[in-house]
């Protein structure tokens, strides 16, 4: 498994062997014998293929109507756009592909930095998942816990709030890295101004959506949201969901959850995405129910 900044290494260790301050001397035939030199530089810093979006990138040779097509590739990140050399896609296409796995990849096995959980005031406990591996080879794990995490989470947090809020990494840890600083804060302040009485957030490790219901039942929540990581692709890998349910039981049926998806810089803002959270947790409140049950 190598990740975009081993690949980045491995190409800027090549490029300097081959290319560094190369000198060539030849003789011009046309110029009488005259010797010329040609002094070709490579600059030290190599480009990031990901800074341009999907959206923006465009490698078809003279094509007919560029301004249609762009227009076009502005609604969605999908690769279109892209060209070919015979059968094959061009080394800067194929580079791109590589690179935009390496930050999904990276999204899946990287974890959460503490002092971002520090800084966010979130204690942070773990589901019965080891390591990453684990977690994505045993999902039925990642929505169990310990009885001795499962005591610390009783003492640690508010009992029967009517809200409790969680945060876990799921399936992209950089999601949370990406989003939480903003959509945490903004759903507190919605809940706060509907003067719901919300419980103590904290952290879930290799934690799976339906790790909440144990969490609804352990704190007797009215209403539970998870903030989680979504399984990222070649778009992005920064997207997070939110889950939430009214009065969660293990075992209840997916339907009884509402989510909202497609949360990050490049879909629904965190800070955007936080009010419309408070907001339809207000109404679950209210109608007592979530999921297809929820009338919005």
């Amino acid at each position: 498994m190598i990740s975009e900044e081993a690949i980045k290494q491995m190409v800027q260790q090549i490029i300097e062997q081959v290319t560094t301050e190369k000198t060539e001397t030849f003789q011009d035939n046309t110029s009488e014998g005259t010797t010329t030199q040609i002094v070709s530089t490579m600059d030290d810093n190599l480009k990031d293929l990901t800074e341009v979006k999907m959206q923006d990138y465009f490698q078809v040779p003279a094509p007919e109507n560029k301004a249609s097509y762009l227009s076009l590739k502005k609604n969605t990140p999908a690769r279109v756009g892209i060209w070919r050399t015979g059968a094959r896609y061009t080394t800067d296409t194929l580079l791109r592909f590589r690179a935009d796995h390496a930050v999904a990849m990276d999204a899946v096995f990287t974890y959460v930095s503490e002092t971002l959980l520090e800084e966010m005031q979130l204690f942070s406990v773990n589901t019965l998942c080891g390591d990453k591996d684990e977690y994505i080879t045993r999902p039925d794990l990642g929505r169990k816990f310990s009885e001795e995490t499962l005591e610390m989470i009783k003492e640690r947090c508010v009992k029967a709030p009517q809200v409790q809020i969680y945060v876990s990494d799921g399936l992209s840890s950089t999601a949370i890295e990406a989003n939480i600083k903003d959509i945490l804060p903004s759903i507190m302040q919605g809940l706060q101004n509907e003067g719901l009485k919300v419980g103590t957030p904290f952290f879930v490790k290799h934690g799976r959506v339906p790790a909440m219901d144990v969490i609804s039942e352990t704190l007797d929540a009215e209403v539970t949201v998870v903030l989680i990581g979504e399984r990222p692709g070649l778009a992005t890998g920064e997207s997070m969901s939110c889950y939430m349910a009214y009065r969660g039981k293990v075992g209840m049926p997916e339907s009884r959850r509402t989510v909202i998806s497609n949360i990050h810089n490049g879909g629904t803002s965190a800070t955007e995405a936080g009010a419309h959270i408070a907001e339809i947790v207000k109404e679950m409140i209210k109608q007592k129910a979530s999921g297809l049950d929820l009338k919005l």
